[in-house]
């Protein structure tokens, strides 16, 4: 019984499996490719962010306490506690007032579930003293 357990096959079946074989391998790189194209970008989902916390986020007062590159640092005090948080503003350059040359008082918009997810700068409200 040394052959009882090989698999035989006619020359139609084998293509058939090997058509099958090809075609499952066509499927899951469509398939990869489909899920990766469909990945929301980092540059997306900060944009998402600010744009929830511009439409839900409750507002508060915080100061602005350095300016790095394009990075603002700020901070914030919410039931008691005090927040130390930064913004990246690169993409954001056009919403910058021109005048934004002091470091001092500002907005500041929040989740209240989630005190430390901030900005005080977005594309549709400006937290920064003589922005729009």
């Amino acid at each position: 019984m040394p052959g009882a357990l090989a698999w035989s096959f006619t020359t139609p079946e084998e293509i058939t499996l090997a058509l099958a074989g090809v075609l499952t391998v066509v499927v899951a790189l469509i398939g990869v490719r489909a899920w990766k194209a469909s990945r929301i970008t980092p540059e997306e989902r900060e944009r998402q962010r600010r744009a929830a916390l511009v439409a839900r986020g409750k507002m508060g007062d915080a100061t602005l306490v350095e300016m790095r590159g394009d990075l603002l640092f700020y901070t914030y005090e919410v039931r008691g506690v005090e927040y130390t948080a930064s913004q990246d503003v690169s993409g954001l350059k056009q919403y910058i007032p021109p005048d934004l040359s002091v470091l001092g008082p500002v907005g500041v918009r929040y989740d209240a579930r989630n005190p430390a997810n901030s900005i005080v700068l977005a594309e549709q409200w400006c937290g920064l003293r003589g922005g729009s």
